[in-house]
C-alpha cells in the first residue's frame, strides 16, 4: 500500500514538473516572438509601440537586454516622458557605470529640476566601486590574507599572538566586509507619481516633511511595512513603496 501511494506522488511530481516546464516554455515562447515584434516596430521608426511591447516581454518575465533598455530609453525620451527615461538609464548605469551615462542623467535632471542625479562625491564613489571594485577588492585581500596566514601558522606552532594583532586582524575583516557589502545594500529608486508624501514615520498618520513630484531619485535603505525608508537631500524620510519604483 505505501509503495503504491509513493509510486503516485512520484508520477504526479512527474507529471507537474512536465507541466511547468512546458508552461515556461511556451511564455519564453511568447515573449521572444513579442520582443521580435517589437524590434521590428523599433526599426520602423514606431518607438512608442515598440517600447509597449518591450515592457509587456519584461512583465511577463523576460530579462530585459541592454539593447531594450537602450530603446526603451530611446523612446520615452521622444514622448518627453523623463521619469521613464531616467529610470532605464539608470537601470543601464547600475549594469554598466559610465561617466557619459550619469553626465547625460545630471543634465537631464538639472535641466528638469529634478533631484538625485547630481554628480556627486556619492554618485562618482559608485562609478568607482563599479567599475574597479573587483580590483580593488583584490588588491585588498592579498595583504588580509599575508596577515591571516601569519596568524595561522602562529596558532599551528602554538606560538604566542599578541592581542593587538588580533584585533587589527578582525577589525581588518570587518572593514573588508563593510566595502563589499555596503554598495551592494543600497538601492535606488525613482519616484513615480505627481504627489509623493515624504513622512517623518512609516504611518500614514505620521507628519508629512515635504511633497515631491514625479522623477526624483532617492537612495533606499530599508523598508518597514509598505513604506521605504529613503535618504532625501541628507535626511531619512519614509514613503509609501508604491509610489516609488525601485531599480
Amino acid at each position: 500500500m505505501v509503495s503504491f501511494y509513493s509510486k503516485q506522488a512520484l508520477r504526479l511530481k512527474i507529471s507537474l514538473f512536465f507541466c511547468l516546464t512546458t508552461v515556461f516554455s511556451v511564455c519564453r515562447a511568447g515573449s521572444a516572438e513579442t520582443i521580435r515584434q517589437a524590434d521590428s516596430l523599433f526599426a520602423a521608426g514606431n518607438e512608442n509601440d515598440a517600447a509597449r511591447l518591450y515592457e509587456t516581454a519584461i512583465a511577463d518575465g523576460h530579462t530585459a537586454t541592454d539593447p531594450m533598455l537602450l530603446k526603451l530609453a530611446s523612446a520615452y525620451e521622444q514622448q518627453n516622458d523623463l521619469p521613464h527615461l531616467l529610470y532605464y538609464l539608470q537601470v543601464y548605469f547600475n549594469r554598466h557605470p559610465d561617466d557619459s551615462v550619469l553626465r547625460k542623467m545630471n543634465d537631464i535632471a538639472r535641466a528638469n529640476n529634478l533631484n538625485g542625479y547630481e554628480t556627486d562625491d556619492l554618485n562618482y564613489f559608485y562609478l568607482f566601486y563599479r567599475k574597479y571594485g573587483t580590483y580593488l577588492l583584490l588588491f585588498l585581500l592579498i595583504p588580509g590574507v599575508y596577515v591571516f596566514s601569519v596568524l595561522m601558522v602562529k596558532q599551528l606552532r602554538k606560538q604566542p599572538v599578541d592581542q593587538r594583532q588580533k584585533w587589527v586582524a578582525l577589525m581588518y575583516l570587518l572593514l573588508l566586509l563593510l566595502f563589499v557589502n555596503l554598495p551592494e545594500g543600497v538601492q535606488s529608486g525613482i519616484t513615480s507619481r505627481d504627489r509623493v508624501l515624504l513622512r517623518t514615520d512609516p504611518s500614514a498618520a505620521a507628519p508629512v516633511s515635504e511633497v515631491i513630484g514625479r522623477g526624483h531619485k532617492v537612495n533606499i535603505l530599508g523598508s518597514t511595512d509598505i513604506y521605504l525608508r529613503v535618504l532625501w537631500r541628507n535626511e531619512l524620510f519614509y514613503i509609501r513603496r508604491d509610489n516609488v519604483w525601485v531599480i
